[in-house]
């Protein structure tokens, strides 16, 4: 096994480089031959890959600890499946799934060659250096088939944070919109060498730059519930640095989302979309420079790294190549591009999303680096927490929710006022009556209630729009309700399905304000048989009890619960102790209903008889999770959908909205 993993390894950088030489002989020659030689080195590129994946899987699933990284991250009593899943639990690992992932992408490349085939060598060049650093790295300094000096008898264990259902998919598809970035910054470098300055590569790397945001956002989405399970403290998102690494590349890719579709269009904004591809690519880069330096404390990075050097020069490299070829082609660029014709335009309001996006972006960014900032300078290292990244992402925000409630309602080229009022009006006043619904309630938070109203007024002019479209296909078509809400949506799949994704976002949002606005929390200490009140909840603590499971021990809480006077079963909270870990992990009791959620903690105990609780109620957080949801199912629907029909856009014209 040794013998093959390494060779498989080494094979990786003669295969990777091997084909790199040959599509640029082949380029320079202009020579079919050596083209299609790097072609094959890129599918042998992707069987080698999957060679060392597998055996990888297979040493961790049989407990084979002459492995290094399998004693470090697995041990017998581990169930199988996060045996499989310490594959991406450490460096060796993740870089491999890495590489994996990017030599598959790029075999999928080279086998498409319908359109693009004269883009196909340049971008397989771009995507075979990742690939070849990625092997480098993994030969000098991270290798998954290092062995032990020593054979143990068992390992040291997964860290019991990362037992979870969020171990097995969280990683994954952050990686996966990770390298997913990789492909259309090839394309779009690509495009710059052989000075095309349509927007050809945007129109190929759509999906997989959408496909890209949304493992994106199932990473984000996924990985907050999984906080929210197992840390223990009740929330979903901390602004730990290594969260905002995977969120800053989400907000440049969303604000490229919006811009690319100026481009597709209008033909405009090609500058700007170079640019916004290229940050969100290096972006990825730098999140995994942050988890592998150390330079900055987080729960999820990897606290022995020493890769951080590596990963800071090929950032640079790759910068500095990218800013190249911009420079080289900048007048041709330049010369190729055209103004936007009215500020009332959605051109105008696509364009200020983007600004707001971007604005987000370095608030977050700097946020993230001030630390580092401040030691390099003064000397002394000062944190920045979640006070400072609310106080300011919070206007932010809330000014792009009213944006995104704003923007639909404009036409493209140059928006006409009075329809624009028009459209406004119904759903602009039910989000002002329930301010005011809200204020007679009692409800207090004046920013929160700003907040909840922008984003029902963004929530209704979706609905209100999507309403428009259906009524105004049934009256052409005398088709059902459903029906034709249906075969609107399958008519213009990137339109609805980008209002689906927004609508998403503002269940999101409802979420987000009100559990950071409205949440209680209490610390009680009770013995057995004693209730107490928390918000509409009344508990009973009934008896701790200990187990042995796997080797680990287990100590419960069992309570009572009753909900506005009755009954609503039982919660058992628990500490496990893990025989390989030398701290308890919480393991959190959740009764969630539609408004809230009632979050229970077992904290201490003095005895059997007397335990210490936390107790938090969350307001909405379920919603978060729906949204999320709903934002998959959005964009899986934008991703099938491709140009709107004429039909579409004639029957739009029709009722007084362009598509």
């Amino acid at each position: 096994m040794y013998l093959i993993g390494n060779i498989a390894l080494i094979l990786g950088i003669v295969i990777s480089l091997y084909a790199l030489i040959a599509n640029i002989i082949g380029l320079k020659r202009k020579d079919e031959r050596w083209l299609e030689s790097a072609r094959g080195g890129v599918l042998s590129l992707a069987f080698v890959a999957s060679i060392s994946a597998f055996l990888l899987f297979y040493i961790l699933g049989t407990s084979q600890f002459q492995f290094q990284y399998v004693a470090s991250y697995t041990n017998n009593e581990l169930p199988i499946i996060y045996k499989l899943a310490a594959f991406w639990a450490g460096n060796a690992g993740s870089l491999l799934l890495w590489t994996f992932l990017l030599s598959i992408y790029t075999a999928i490349i080279v086998l498409n060659k319908k359109k693009q085939n004269k883009m196909i060598p340049y971008v397989s060049s771009i995507l075979l250096t990742n690939i070849l650093f990625f092997y480098i790295v993994m030969v000098l300094n991270a290798n998954p088939f290092e062995m032990t000096d020593t054979i143990p008898l068992d390992g040291k264990g997964l860290n019991p944070m990362l037992q979870n259902p969020g171990m097995v998919l969280h990683p994954v598809t952050l990686y996966m919109g990770y390298v997913g970035l990789a492909v259309p910054f090839a394309y779009a470098i690509a495009a710059l060498i052989m000075k095309r300055m349509d927007a050809e590569w945007i129109k190929l790397t759509r999906r997989w730059t959408l496909t890209a945001w949304l493992f994106l956002t199932l990473g984000n989405m996924i990985g907050g519930w999984w906080a929210y399970l197992e840390l223990g403290w009740g929330g979903y998102w901390a602004w730990d640095p290594v969260e905002n690494a995977s969120f800053l590349p989400w907000l440049t890719v969303s604000a490229f989302l919006h811009s690319m579709m100026i481009q597709e269009r209008k033909n405009m904004l090609k500058t700007w979309n170079l640019s916004l591809i290229i940050l969100s690519y290096i972006l990825t880069l730098f999140g995994t420079f942050l988890v592998r330096s150390g330079i900055l404390t987080s729960v999820h990075s990897f606290g022995d790294s020493n890769l951080g050097s590596y990963f800071l020069i090929f950032m640079a490299f790759m910068m500095l190549f990218a800013i190249y070829v911009v420079a080289t082609r900048y007048q041709l660029i330049k010369s190729d591009s055209k103004p936007i014709e009215s500020y009332f335009s959605k051109e105008s309001s696509f364009l200020l999303n983007n600004f707001i996006l971007i604005t987000a972006t370095f608030a977050v960014f700097f946020g993230t680096m001030y630390p580092l900032i401040s030691e390099t300078i003064t000397g002394t290292k000062v944190n920045v927490g979640a006070p400072y990244f609310n106080k300011v992402m919070a206007p932010i925000m809330l000014v792009l929710l009213l944006l995104m409630a704003i923007c639909p309602l404009i036409s493209w080229q140059k928006a006409v006022f009075d329809r624009f009022i028009r459209n406004t009006l119904i759903p602009l006043f039910a989000a002002i009556v329930f301010a005011i619904i809200l204020v007679l309630m009692g409800i207090k938070g004046i920013y929160a209630i700003i907040g909840l109203t922008v984003t029902v007024f963004m929530f209704n002019v979706h609905l209100a729009e999507i309403w428009r479209g259906t009524r105004a296909r049934q009256k052409a078509t005398k088709e059902g309700f459903i029906k034709a809400l249906f075969r609107l949506t399958r008519k213009n799949q990137r339109r609805y399905g980008g209002y689906i994704v927004h609508i998403g976002i503002a269940i999101i949002a409802v979420g987000v304000i009100s559990s950071n606005a409205y949440s209680e929390e209490v610390m009680k200490t009770v013995g057995q048989g004693e209730s107490f009140q928390v918000g509409h909840y009344e508990l009973t603590f009934k008896e701790l009890t200990e187990i042995e499971k796997n080797g680990n021990g287990i100590v419960t809480a069992n309570m009572d619960v009753n909900y506005k006077g009755k009954r609503n079963g039982t919660i058992h909270p628990e500490k496990i102790f893990y025989g390989t870990w030398p701290e308890p992990s919480s393991e959190v009791a959740i009764k969630t209903n539609l408004t809230e959620d009632l979050y229970v903690v077992l904290s201490s105990w003095e005895s059997k008889e007397k335990a210490t609780f936390v107790i938090k109620i969350n307001p909405f957080v379920s919603w978060i999770w729906a949204g999320g949801i709903l934002m998959v199912i959005g964009t899986a629907i934008a991703l099938i959908g491709g140009k709107t029909s004429a039909a579409f856009r004639i029957g739009s014209r029709q009722r007084g909205v362009r598509a």
